[in-house]
């Protein structure tokens, strides 16, 4: 028997992106470092620190009205994971020794797999977007 299903991952992340709305980005942006410590701190979390840096851009970029070509829910998801991550007293407590982020890794991939094709989308424009302005600055 696994200690956490996809099925479970699917409604944690669910009842997070339900519950999120425009104003909450700012909030969420706010805790990018604690978020992003406390995946530095696990090693079932660790690996996914690139995509997550990625999910805040996508974030931040949004919030900023500089990318709006994504869905809401691809938003809604991408916040509400990135919440269910920073609660320690979620499905199975950050603190039991072992398994504690195994739910926080599983919330993640089952995003990371709903969100995949407008994460990429969102990573080429970003890349775009940087090269431009490199180009327009003067040598």
């Amino acid at each position: 028997m696994a200690l956490f299903s996809e099925q479970a991952a699917e409604a944690q992340l669910n009842n997070e992106a339900e519950r999120i709305c425009e104003d909450d980005l700012e909030s969420l942006l706010k805790r990018q470092e604690a978020i992003e410590a406390k995946v530095k701190g696990s090693g079932r979390l660790r690996r996914f620190s690139i995509d997550i840096k990625l999910m805040f851009s996508l974030i931040r970029d949004y919030w900023k009205g500089q990318y709006r070509a994504v869905p809401w829910k691809t938003i809604a998801a991408v916040a509400g994971a990135l919440l269910y991550v920073l609660n320690p007293l979620d499905l199975i407590p950050d603190v039991i020794f072992g398994i504690g982020f195994i739910d926080d890794a599983g919330v993640i991939a089952l995003c990371l797999k709903l969100v995949e094709s407008d994460l990429h989308k969102y990573g080429a424009w970003k890349e775009l977007a940087e090269e431009s302005k490199c180009e327009a600055r003067p040598n």
